[in-house]
């Protein structure tokens, strides 16, 4: 299979390219295309046969519910079969926008779209690509990251392109995403709602819009796979994993630095190559004790504009790949806007594998 590539003005897409990737969809092949948080790879959320070719571009496993994406909210009753009032409430502060409620699902979706749960995961991206293909497809886009799976997530049509060209049929390439982690999943069929995925939304966000709010279980245990069926994309499987082994490094920053200092010299001195993620401000105090070419440090952001940690974070990942290292350090990144998603994403990649700056190993835990 050939993968088209078409570049779009993010803010004034063609209309007839948008029209014909709709077709692709309604005739039950896949398109990846672009939203605010990461690319989406799209394909009818109706059809059962459109969602297993999905699973299968992804090498993903079937019991991982897909989010279906909607472009107006009318649509939302002809696919939920409950809707409490904290799913209005949720609506109207954060969509169109990186927000994903669970609801009860109607029949109209199939088990292959939700994961065999009864239950369906659902968004309206604010992204104006992403709208006009939804509308142009027919309304219902089951769309997960369009990465294969275990892979970082997608922020460019480029990373598309790296694991799927050749599995689907279309990418839209409308630049880099604005968020770059993917949306905040709420669970609504609990009787207090509860936060199944962090993302730009944040847990104090969601409480000044609904009241008390929960956390799942799953955020705050050491990842390991608990047999329960995940209600949410990536509550279960390793995700985001460079190919290099990854370790997270935790503490207080001077503790931090030093222990990161002391491995990464250490992991050269053994003819290793290691990779360093570092915030700008603390990415040249590395630069400036490994020997030059020996290692690859990645400035990911600022601790003081952490969205630009999230946004510059899966494209880091991946950029260890190209850069043939055999093991990553990464600081730790508790932040407070965005610290909870970061975090989230990062341990994800690193198989929750954590450091402590006092010398100790240990698995993370909230």
């Amino acid at each position: 299979m050939r993968t088209e590539l078409i570049h779009l003005d993010r803010e004034h897409p063609d209309r007839e390219a948008i029209e014909r990737a709709g077709r692709v969809i309604r005739r039950g092949g896949l398109c990846a295309f672009p939203t605010e948080t990461v690319y989406g790879l799209g394909g009818d959320a109706l059809n059962p046969e459109a969602a297993r070719k999905i699973y299968a571009a992804k090498g993903r496993p079937s019991d991982n519910p897909l989010i279906v994406h909607i472009a107006d909210p009318e649509r939302l009753p002809a696919i939920a079969a409950v809707l409490p009032p904290a799913a209005d409430k949720l609506m109207d502060a954060f969509w169109p926008g990186p927000l994903t409620i669970i609801l009860p699902k109607k029949e109209l979706v199939p088990d292959a779209t939700s994961g065999g749960l009864p239950t369906v995961a659902v968004r309206m991206p604010a992204d104006p690509v992403a709208l006009q293909l939804i509308r142009a497809s027919g309304g219902y886009i089951a769309a997960p990251s369009a990465n294969a799976s275990g892979r970082p997530s997608p922020t460019s049509a480029a990373h598309v392109m790296q694991d799927l060209s050749g599995r689907i049929e279309m990418v839209l390439d409308g630049g880099e995403t604005e968020i770059g982690l993917e949306s905040t999943i709420v669970d609504l069929t609990e009787e207090i709602p509860v936060v199944l995925r962090p993302g730009f939304i944040n847990r104090d966000m969601l409480e000044r819009v609904l009241g008390e709010v929960h956390l799942d279980p799953g955020l705050t245990d050491a990842g390991k796979d608990s047999g329960i069926r995940p209600k949410a994309p990536g509550m279960r499987y390793r995700h985001y994993a460079p190919s290099a082994p990854l370790y997270v490094i935790e503490g207080e920053e001077e503790a931090v630095i030093a222990k990161l200092k002391e491995l990464a010299l250490s992991a050269v001195r053994a003819g290793l190559r290691p990779g360093i993620i570092a915030s700008d401000m603390t990415a040249p105090i590395y630069a400036g004790v490994l020997p030059e070419g020996k290692s690859l440090i990645c400035a990911v952001g600022d601790r003081k504009e952490d969205r630009t940690i999230a946004r510059n974070l899966f494209r880091t990942l991946r950029e260890f790949d190209d850069g043939d290292v055999d093991v990553i350090y990464s600081e730790a990144f508790d932040t407070p806007q965005l610290g909870m998603a970061i975090m989230n994403r990062l341990l994800k990649a690193a198989g929750h594998q954590v450091i402590d700056a006092g010398g100790f190993f240990k698995h993370w835990e909230q």
